[in-house]
């Protein structure tokens, strides 16, 4: 997913997994200037693009630090998941939660929703909604059976992070079609039906 400031043409990269050479053509077509690859969690599909968007940009690669050790072991995730074996990006700024991370006059606030992995993240850009990774999807959420991963975490996340949003709030998920709060309150039979 690609953010940028209309005013200012500054961007971010968020979960940057796959095909760079499309994302640069994409930044270039719309005059932006990069300034963070975010990143939701440190999965392959989610971070296999970095490295080399991080030498074309010269954005600061962005990851919770709990996700470090996925990030140091790319290619166990690639041999797992029959992927080339990518380049493992330096990371320059390790996220906590509670983070404000600034493009031009939009800001992305930094939610740290463990459970898919112990180091992911949720990026509420107020004039946009949220961006969950794989921590909440339309009727569904993230697997929990990867590296670090925990159920009984996910639902807290969603539950106590997530679902504090307002329901109108737009959810976009790291695969899939975008949905709301609302409709994941009443919807997702992983959180339970009619959660307050």
């Amino acid at each position: 997913m690609i953010l940028g400031c209309e005013k200012t043409r500054s961007a971010v990269v968020i979960d940057p997994g796959d095909d760079a050479e499309h994302v640069l053509s994409l930044l270039a077509q719309h005059r932006l200037n990069t300034v963070y690859l975010l990143h939701t969690h440190a999965h392959i599909d989610h971070i296999g693009a970095t490295d080399l968007l991080r030498s074309k940009t010269g954005a600061q690669a962005a990851v919770h630090q709990e996700d470090i050790f996925l990030v140091q072991n790319l290619s166990l995730q690639a041999e797992y998941f029959g992927w080339p074996d990518p380049v493992v990006p330096d990371i320059d700024l390790f996220l906590n939660g509670g983070e404000t991370l600034s493009f031009g006059r939009e800001n992305a606030h930094v939610l740290h929703t463990p459970g898919h992995t112990p180091g992911s993240v949720t990026f509420h850009v107020p004039t946009i909604g949220l961006i969950t990774g794989d921590t909440l999807f339309r009727g569904s959420i993230g697997r929990t059976d990867l590296w670090g991963g925990s159920y009984p975490t996910i639902i807290d996340s969603i539950k106590k992070s997530l679902f504090s949003f307002p329901d109108d709030t737009i959810v976009y998920p790291g695969h899939g079609p975008a949905t709301t709060i609302g409709q994941e309150k009443q919807r997702n039979p992983y959180v339970g039906y009619g959660v307050p």
